[in-house]
């Protein structure tokens, strides 16, 4: 089926452009608050670390990959507005991302030194798991720039003892030794306690003279502990941890030299398998990419073609809809984007009118409201996974839902069944999935078009997209109907005005935590998008996911029919 065979956008109408200034202008303010977050704690916390010879951790960065390679950078806005309390922590103190080094894809690990001496707060900590995670399924070697204080003092509570927490990192590097995925480890700055762990668990590790230093305790805790008075060279700076104790493999004179001597290691690397997930000639869309911005509403609340948006986003226009009169609620079929073969999953948020067979269409009561999964999409949909696991067809979720139809004909119709099966399927598939939000995510939905809970390789999404449990006009209800009920058990009556207050309240509440930017620094994402590269997006990540030539075996488990 050739998409362009009945879509109509012409760019230029009012509507269009609106949607089009909407998100060009989320897209500045975004870019806006990036060039803050990647400065650290600012150019004077930089000049400082110049001035004792050493790199910025995004200086470091651009020097390991490739001269012009992309590098795709995970958790950019991990932190943001958290721990301000203690001053704040941009990007969680720590970048990672994943980039070519000698045409290799690698995982990259940098501390930011500017960020409290790189001291790790519970989200770097996370931050760093995921990047073992990305690491691990794509088998993908891991570059560690280490340069860090250690823990963070005053939060080491919720970064010590747990399963997710600080040593679970060095959990995974054994695991990942054994799994036989390359780790190098530069050490550029103090490398303290638990930390100490990470680059010598690596598999080769450099240490930069000067400012790499590697110890279980510090100076002072040396002295109190012991009594013994010593200095940080002299307990564990370059030359004593390479040429006496031999816990680190060579000793460098600075970061530049460092960053060499991984490049010329990793490209030695032998070739590894591949998933051998299909690939055919790229073609350009059917429409323009950057017409992406006029398509997706300014408000979330409104319907818009989803069909519009593959258009804008798949090879030539060519979809191969799987089940096009039925579920239509759920848009499934196959496409190519960028060469790679693909199964789309979207949810269509137009309005959909269902034709019977006599030709007519149903009446407005028993019409299908877009963006919400009904028990035939439902259904659609767990038999099209199904169907991408057994040919070996990775899985691009297009995510604008409101969740499950609810209502007593839904119930009946078993709706919590048929979407138990969407959701078996999702959580057993084992082709890799990618997911991009492109609007709203809310309950159960965020499930079933695999959020973050249900492990896809990579998860991304635009600017204006929400996440919540359900929408802020609906929660604010709920919550005002259990205040009522409450207030009435103690015999009160709850007045207009207090209602008004306590609705705006609410709202402004859920508008805090549905925005993006909540999601992205709580790392429930990978990253937010540009609408226009979502292509060059889903492309990279099939492309590193094929590094991965382990495909398990599909197996549904027990679903009711």
């Amino acid at each position: 089926m050739q998409l362009n065979s009945f879509l109509n956008i012409s760019g230029k109408d009012k509507i269009f452009s609106a949607r089009e200034n909407y998100h060009k202008s989320l897209l500045k303010d975004l870019r806006d608050k990036a060039e803050i977050i990647m400065n650290g704690s600012g150019k004077k916390a930089t000049e400082k670390l110049h001035l004792q010879n050493k790199l910025h951790c995004r200086e470091r960065v651009n020097l390991l990959i490739d001269e012009g390679a992309h590098f795709m950078e995970i958790g950019l806005f991990t932190a943001y507005k958290m721990y301000e309390e203690y001053g704040g922590a941009p990007s969680a103190g720590t970048i990672f991302g994943i980039g070519k080094v000698c045409g290799r894809d690698c995982v990259i690990v940098a501390n930011d030194a500017t960020v409290k001496a790189g001291s790790w707060f519970p989200l770097t900590c996370k931050k760093i798991l995921r990047a073992q995670e990305i690491s691990m399924e794509n088998l993908l070697p891991i570059i560690y720039l280490v340069d860090s204080a250690g823990v963070f003092l005053p939060m080491q509570d919720e970064i010590f003892p747990d399963k997710e927490h600080f040593g679970r990192i060095f959990r995974n590097n054994a695991v990942m030794s054994s799994a036989g995925i390359p780790q190098i480890a530069a050490i550029m700055g103090p490398c303290v306690a638990g930390g100490a762990y990470l680059p010598i668990m690596s598999d080769e590790t450099i240490i930069v003279e000067g400012s790499g230093s590697i110890f279980l305790a510090g100076p002072h805790l040396v002295k109190a502990a012991i009594g013994e008075v010593t200095n940080t060279e002299a307990l564990g700076g370059g030359e004593v941890s390479s040429s006496v104790s031999g816990i680190t493999d060579e000793n460098v004179p600075d970061d530049k030299t460092a960053i060499e001597k991984i490049r010329s290691l990793v490209g030695k690397f032998g070739k590894t398998g591949s998933a051998g997930f299909d690939r055919a000639v790229s073609k350009p869309p059917v429409f323009p990419k950057e017409e992406i911005y006029g398509v997706i509403p300014d408000d979330s609340s409104k319907p818009y073609n989803t069909y519009e948006l593959i258009a804008r986003i798949i090879d030539d226009g060519e979809f191969d809809e799987y089940k096009p009169d039925y579920g239509q609620t759920l848009i499934t079929g196959y496409a190519r984007i960028d060469g790679w073969a693909v199964g789309i999953v979207a949810n269509q948020r137009e309005i959909v009118k269902k034709k019977m067979p006599d030709g007519k269409t149903k009446s407005s009561s028993e019409m299908q409201f877009g963006g919400v999964i009904y028990s035939d999409s439902a259904d659609k949909a767990a038999r099209f996974i199904m169907n991408c696991n057994q040919r070996k067809i990775p899985l691009v979720f297009l995510q604008d839902v409101t969740g499950f139809m609810v209502g007593s004909a839904s119930e009946h119709g078993g709706i919590i069944k048929d979407g138990a099966k969407m959701v078996n399927a999702v959580a057993n598939s084992t082709v890799p999935k990618i997911t991009i939000i492109t609007g709203n995510s809310y309950g159960a939905g965020n499930y079933a078009m695999c959020g973050k809970a249900y492990d896809p390789r990579f998860i991304f999404a635009y600017p204006n997209a929400k996440i919540a449990v359900m929408g802020g006009a609906q929660a604010s209800n709920v919550l005002l109907n259990i205040k009522i009920g409450q207030m009435k058990k103690l015999g009160r009556e709850i007045h207009e005005d207090d209602k008004k207050e306590f609705l705006e309240e609410i709202h402004t509440r859920y508008d805090e935590q549905t925005n993006v930017m909540y999601a992205a620094a709580r790392l429930w994402i990978d990253g937010i998008i540009d609408p226009a590269c979502t292509r060059e997006t889903i492309s990279y990540c099939i492309e590193l996911c094929d590094h991965n030539p382990y495909i398990p075996k599909f197996n549904v488990g027990v679903i009711q029919t």
